[in-house]
């Protein structure tokens, strides 16, 4: 299961939201994105963790939870939108 986790702390990185996750089961990976301009976290990242029931086990009793002092949001992460390409120059 692929899982989306939103309003990180700016200082939450991609060991610690692994860890987050850890206690739950086995995770695949854990990134959380980073601006590409500044390097600094966008507030959000992914975790992607191989069993579905360990996955919503931890998206459950995550959802909701405070990490590093903010309350974040942990839901199975939809399929990325294809956005129509711009034909601008």
């Amino acid at each position: 299961m692929n899982i989306y986790v939103s309003n990180l702390g700016f200082n939450v990185r991609d060991t610690e939201l692994q860890q987050l996750f850890a206690s739950f089961g086995t995770v695949s990976s854990a990134k959380v994105i980073m601006d590409k301009m500044t390097n600094q976290s966008r507030g959000f990242g992914f975790v992607e963790m191989p069993d579905d029931a360990a996955a919503q086990t931890a998206v459950d009793a995550l959802n909701g939870s405070t990490t590093d002092g903010r309350t974040i949001k942990v839901v199975e992460a939809r399929p990325r939108e294809e956005k129509p390409r711009s034909n601008r120059w």
